[in-house]
């Protein structure tokens, strides 16, 4: 009778080992279905949808051009939820007010935002306006729809008469209202 019983409960045991091992090899088999799903799908939203070089663009408003943007390279994520293109190699962007003014501004990287339209502008960022005043940060933004220039970075800002250093910054793009905030010095300039 003992010999039954040690039969029977090694037939359950195994049973069990069996039934749990079916129970993982599907579970497993499921799942990498699923991950294998997720793994594709991140790959492709994650890559970007183009790349482009030597780029060369110009936006016009109403028919007036307002800025030619310049670029070596440019990569598209406009498929991201929050969509953006990306200029890894720098930016040359030159800005046009209502009388044909330009003032330019060259960065070592920059990030445009479809949504917001601002442009963020990174690394040895110089500003140079119609008028020869010039603006040195290492970050800079701009934001298109309301054609408005800021920073909260360290910056050094010099006009014709000034050299003014401070934290921050605030221009219209014809710089007509141009400050530098939290200044940190000025010194006047003799010719």
């Amino acid at each position: 009778m003992l010999q039954y019983q040690v039969c029977n409960l090694n037939f359950f045991k195994n049973i069990i080992k069996s039934t749990v091992i079916l129970v993982l090899g599907v579970v497993l088999f499921s799942c990498e279905k699923r991950l294998n799903k997720i793994q594709n799908k991140s790959k492709v939203s994650y890559l970007p949808v183009s790349i482009a070089e030597n780029i060369n663009t110009r936006h016009t408003d109403s028919g007036r051009l307002t800025s030619i943007l310049e670029s070596p390279k440019m990569i598209n994520f406009s498929n991201r939820k929050f969509p953006y293109y990306q200029f890894p190699d720098g930016i040359d962007l030159t800005l046009l007010d209502d009388s044909n003014q330009e003032s330019v501004v060259i960065a070592n990287s920059a990030v445009i935002y479809n949504n917001t339209d601002l442009i963020d502008l990174r690394g040895n960022v110089v500003l140079t306006t119609a008028t020869n005043d010039t603006l040195f940060t290492d970050q800079l933004y701009y934001d298109q729809k309301k054609e408005w220039l800021f920073t909260d970075f360290p910056v050094n800002f010099r006009t014709k008469d000034y050299l003014t250093n401070g934290n921050g910054f605030d221009a219209n793009q014809d710089f007509t209202n141009a400050q530098v905030l939290e200044v940190t010095g000025r010194i006047y300039i003799e010719e």
